[in-house]
């Protein structure tokens, strides 16, 4: 018998290999078709979007719900940079009947542009335009009148920002929300050196090599530049009538959160349900408890059909917290 030596194996291997494209080249137009066929009207679906903002391109797409709808939307807004997507939130939002939009910022993760925090409050704006569109909201058998905007961390900022100039949206829900204003303490020193060095370290350590355009300097100069403006509790009043959802961790922005939870009901806002759970910024040990928080909130608390939370008895309402794990 015949023995194989190395230039045998490595031309067998070949063989093998152009045999094996062959066959998927074959088979491909047939699969396709077959999946195709399998696709039942108004089925749950993902469909990538890219979403106009001030001459650029944004990234994202829609988980679709299920159904003939229209659907409402949540609006889900990533943080900065953006490693925790919370797309397992998104996931089972959809389970329970909303469409859900994840979108980068310009300059975050292949979006065009130039990343900075002005940038993202202005390419949720332009985010929440794309899905008032008639031509979109038929398309993704949305309710545009119904957006609910979901910000985690940096993107809570954002989520605060969009709704306080936007009085459709009609409720938010914050995770582990950033106070970027409350970062800064007023009245500013003349010397801010020590100031731009901590927050520039701060947004150092986060990791942002997937922005493009920005420096850990030009945010914490940005973010100095606007504290005043961008101070969660200045939301408070153009906030004050809708829905809100505040989940806090053991990551250290509680107290942020809490400031603003405390001035929404100062404002006799009755619709400010708040949770704590002892867990990291990215809820790794509590993701279940943090979506089913989120999911029980938007289907029972603020909207279950067509009811609205003011429909809730009053204790229900009112603030929950706990320090658990769940």
């Amino acid at each position: 018998m015949r023995s194989f030596n190395d230039n045998d194996t490595a031309l067998f291997l070949r063989q093998i290999a152009v045999r094996l494209c062959i066959c998927v080249c074959c088979m491909r137009p047939g699969l396709a078709q077959t999946d195709t066929s399998k696709i039942k009207p108004n089925s749950a679906s993902l469909q990538p979007v890219q979403i106009p903002s001030h001459e650029a391109l944004l990234n994202g797409f829609v988980y679709v719900a299920a159904g003939e709808g229209p659907h409402p939307v949540v609006l889900l807004l990533h943080g900065l940079p953006g490693y925790e997507r919370n797309l397992d939130l998104a996931q089972d939002l959809r389970r329970a009947g909303w469409d859900v939009l994840y979108f980068d910022y310009r300059g975050s993760w292949g979006s065009p542009g130039t990343f900075s925090l002005s940038h993202c409050i202005e390419d949720a704006a332009s985010a929440i335009a794309y899905l008032r569109r008639p031509s979109v909201a038929k398309d993704l058998r949305a309710d545009s009148a119904r957006i609910v905007l979901v910000g985690h961390s940096t993107g809570g900022f954002v989520a605060v920002e969009a709704a306080s100039g936007d009085p459709a949206i009609e409720a938010v829900a914050l995770i582990s929300a950033v106070d970027l204003g409350g970062l800064v303490p007023q009245p500013l020193a003349q010397n801010t050196d020590a100031l731009v060095k901590g927050l520039s370290n701060g947004y150092a350590s986060q990791g942002l090599a997937p922005l493009s355009g920005c420096t850990p300097e030009g945010l914490a100069h940005e973010t100095i530049l606007n504290a005043r403006q961008w101070s969660f509790v200045t939301k408070a009043g153009a906030l004050s009538s809708k829905p809100f959802l505040i989940v806090t961790s053991d990551d250290g922005f509680a107290p942020g959160s809490d400031s603003l939870a405390a001035a929404l009901r100062a404002a006799r806002d009755r619709r400010t349900v708040t949770l704590h759970l002892a867990t990291d910024h990215s809820y790794s040990d509590d993701r279940i408890a943090l979506s089913q928080a989120v999911v029980n909130w938007l289907t029972t608390k603020y909207l279950s059909v067509n009811k609205s939370i003011s429909n809730l008895p009053a204790g229900d309402a009112d603030a929950n917290r706990s320090s658990a794990h769940h």
